[in-house]
């Protein structure tokens, strides 16, 4: 196993925390680095300030680059950048806002290094309000222990996975997903159909295709929540406006694959919420928290006959689909 490591800083108008990011990046005790930016046509000055900051510290690593293109693209097709160009048998992504902890590389290179069937693996992130630093830490993701029938459980197999998240994406610590090179250009890269769209049809399409998804119990990547997040809003809503965008990626990734019951009732669920959609209706208050919980939970049909499988779960012989 080559000791060469790349990762990948996807940035998109990052200027105001890509330097600490790019600094995580420098402070690794993980010797054998490649550091690859790739930048989404910015808006702001980004690219310049990368640009800077690689002339002043390329010397750290094995090598480095910075990628641009002439126009938006959207965040897989920007990773696919990264991906495509990259050297290292093994990789990370890394927002331009994130930062790794300084043992990040070392942590999962020592953990796959004595479990050599590994080929994505995941680790726990801890989440900060607005700087990374210890007084705004908020939570950790997941919380500790780690739930023994959670996704990331050492008995799954790869299958019992592709189920749990063809039901939703279960992973809440996407940031610290480590990656080995060939094996996410075996199955295509990240799905470029799908702008804003990154991560859950990647750990679909891995675990379809047999690739178990593994878990190290350690703190190694920092998220950073903050106003300028490309997925924050700044208001409170009853329903994330980004759940009315994947309409397209259910009906390609997910429907399909789903017993009827459960495939109809989040049909139920969609058609339901195109009732609160509208702005005012939207905003997370108490009474349009209620009219929501009645329309989607208690005149909802299907949710009763999942209700009763549940409770045979031990029976079912896809018991993932109703935990």
């Amino acid at each position: 196993m080559s000791s060469l490591v790349s990762i990948i800083v996807v940035t998109y108008n990052s200027s105001p925390f890509v330097v600490d990011t790019l600094v995580s990046v420098l402070e690794q005790t993980w010797k054998e680095l490649e550091l690859i930016i790739t930048d989404d046509f910015s808006e702001d000055n980004t690219v310049e300030v990368c640009r800077k900051w690689l002339s002043e510290n390329r010397q750290r690593f094995v090598s480095s680059e910075m990628l641009t293109y002439d126009k938006n693209t959207g965040v897989p097709a920007n990773a696919n950048r990264g991906l495509n160009v990259a050297k290292g048998d093994w990789m990370i992504f890394l927002a331009g806002d994130d930062t790794l902890r300084p043992d990040c590389i070392k942590d999962n290179m020592s953990w796959i290094a004595c479990h050599p069937d590994i080929k994505v693996l995941f680790s726990r992130v801890g989440v900060y309000r607005n700087a990374i630093e210890p007084q705004n830490l908020i939570k950790t993701i997941p919380d500790v222990p780690y739930n023994p029938k959670g996704i990331m459980a050492s008995d799954r197999s790869a299958e019992s996975q592709y189920k749990m998240l063809l039901i939703c994406d279960r992973i809440h610590f996407t940031p610290s997903a480590f990656l080995h090179r060939e094996t996410l250009r075996a199955i295509g890269g990240y799905d470029e159909r799908f702008k804003l769209l990154e991560d859950h049809p990647l750990w679909l399409n891995l675990t379809k295709n047999g690739h178990k998804l593994y878990f190290l119990d350690k703190v190694t990547v920092n998220y950073r929540r903050h106003l300028k997040a490309i997925n924050n809003t700044g208001i409170s809503y009853l329903i994330n406006p980004n759940y009315f965008k994947l309409e397209d990626f259910r009906k390609v990734y997910t429907y399909p694959y789903l017993p009827v019951d459960i495939r109809l009732n989040q049909r139920f669920y969609w058609y339901a919420s195109q009732i609160f959609r509208c702005h005012w209706l939207n905003k997370d208050k108490k009474p349009n928290r209620f009219l929501f919980a009645v329309l989607t939970s208690y005149l909802n049909p299907f949710k009763y006959n999942i209700y009763l499988k549940k409770r045979l779960v031990k029976n079912l012989k896809y018991k993932e689909f109703y935990e």
